[in-house]
C-alpha cells in the first residue's frame, strides 16, 4: 500500500488553506521496483479464489466431485522423448485410439515442444470436436505463435483462449528464469497456454461439451501446487472447461527426481520420468466405455455455472 498526498485545496475566498489529505493507493509495480517484492505475492485470495462467494464455492465443490466420479484411474506411459511420436502413431493406427483433450508441456524450460508439434499427428490424435492445451514460457511463446499462425495449423486448430500461470516468486520451482532475456528491464516469469479447438463448439448450444466460466484465465501458484513437475491447476483448467473424459498429457522433457511427474486421476500422462508405467490401450478403451466419454449433465452445476448474457 503506497501513501501519497494531495495538494493543498482552497475552497472559498474566506476559507484558509486546508491541510493536505492522505490518500492510499495500490501500486505494486512501483513497490516491486523499490523492494523487489513480486506483485502476485500480495494477492490476498490466492489460496481460495472464491472466498466470500458461496455460490461459486458450491460450484467448485460440485464440479470437482463430478470430475472425480467420472474419471479413469491414474495412468502413466513412460517413454523417451524420441519414442513419443512412434508410440502415438501406434496408438492411432493399431489401437484406433484418440483423445478429446490433449495437453502438451509442463512448467520447465528444457522442453522440445516445437519439434514435437511439427511431427505429431495431432489431426488424427485429437478428436473433432476436441481441445488442445499447449504450455510454454514467455520466451518460447513467440515460436509457438508462429506455428499456430501457420496456414496448415490454422485450418486444423482454432486458437480460442490464452491461459496464464504465475509463480509466486523467484524461489518457486516453477520460476522460468531469464534465459535469453538477460537485458530486459521487466522479468517475464509467467507461463502461457494456448487453448485450441478442433471442430465447431459454441457456448450457447454445446453445454454438453464445454463448461464455460467455471475457471479463470489466470492462476497463481499456491501452497498446494508445489508438489511436482505439473501443478494441479494446469489439470483443473482443462477438466473444468471440457466435459470429456479421454485426456492425454504429453511432457516432452526430463524433469528429474526432484520434480517428479505424478499421475492424475482421469489422465494418461506420457513422460520419460512419469512415476508409474501402467498404460494399456485396450484396457483404457474398456474403462472409457464403462464411465462414458463425457461427464453427464447435472442440473445443479448448470444452475450454479455463470452464463453468458442471452442476446435479444
Amino acid at each position: 500500500m503506497i501513501k501519497t498526498e494531495t495538494s493543498n485545496d482552497f475552497r472559498g475566498k474566506n476559507n484558509a488553506f486546508r491541510p493536505a489529505r492522505e490518500v492510499f493507493v495500490n501500486d505494486y509495480s512501483n513497490h516491486y521496483i523499490h523492494t523487489g517484492s513480486d506483485p502476485q505475492s500480495h494477492v490476498t485470495n490466492i489460496e481460495n479464489s472464491v472466498e466470500g462467494y458461496p455460490k461459486l464455492q458450491k460450484l467448485f465443490e460440485e464440479k470437482e466431485k463430478q470430475v472425480s466420479e467420472f474419471a479413469t484411474k491414474p495412468l502413466g506411459c513412460r517413454v523417451s522423448i524420441d519414442k513419443m511420436v512412434p508410440t502415438l502413431n501406434k496408438w492411432i493406427q493399431r489401437d484406433n485410439l484418440t483423445f478429446d483433450v490433449v495437453m502438451i508441456g509442463c512448467l520447465t524450460d528444457n522442453q522440445f515442444i516445437y519439434p514435437l508439434l511439427t511431427q505429431l499427428p495431432l489431426d488424427r490424435l485429437v478428436s473433432k470436436p476436441g481441445f488442445l492445451f499447449i504450455w510454454a514460457s514467455t520466451q518460447k511463446i513467440n515460436e509457438l505463435s508462429k506455428l499456430l499462425n501457420n496456414e496448415v495449423w490454422a485450418k486444423k486448430f482454432r486458437r480460442s483462449e490464452e491461459l496464464v500461470f504465475v509463480p509466486i516468486d523467484k524461489d518457486s520451482p516453477y520460476y522460468p528464469g531469464l534465459a535469453g532475456d538477460d537485458n530486459t528491464l521487466v522479468e517475464k516469469m509467467q507461463w502461457h497456454c494456448w487453448m485450441c479447438i478442433t471442430g465447431t463448439v459454441r457456448r450457447s448450444t454445446d453445454g454438453h461439451l464445454i463448461h464455460c466460466n467455471v475457471d479463470t484465465d489466470l492462476n497463481i501458484e499456491t501452497s498446494d501446487t508445489q508438489n511436482g513437475a505439473v501443478p494441479s491447476d494446469l489439470y483443473k483448467v482443462a477438466e473444468n472447461f471440457s466435459t470429456a473424459t479421454k485426456r492425454l498429457h504429453i511432457i516432452p522433457a526430463r524433469t528429474g527426481a526432484e520434480t517428479p511427474v505424478r499421475l492424475r486421476q482421469g489422465w494418461v500422462v506420457m513422460s520419460p520420468d512419469v512415476i508409474l508405467n501402467n498404460f494399456d490401450p485396450q484396457e483404457y478403451k474398456e474403462e472409457i466405455r464403462s464411465i462414458g466419454t463425457h461427464v453427464p449433465y447435472d442440473e445443479e452445476i448448470e444452475a450454479l455455472r455463470p452464463k453468458s448474457p442471452v442476446q435479444r
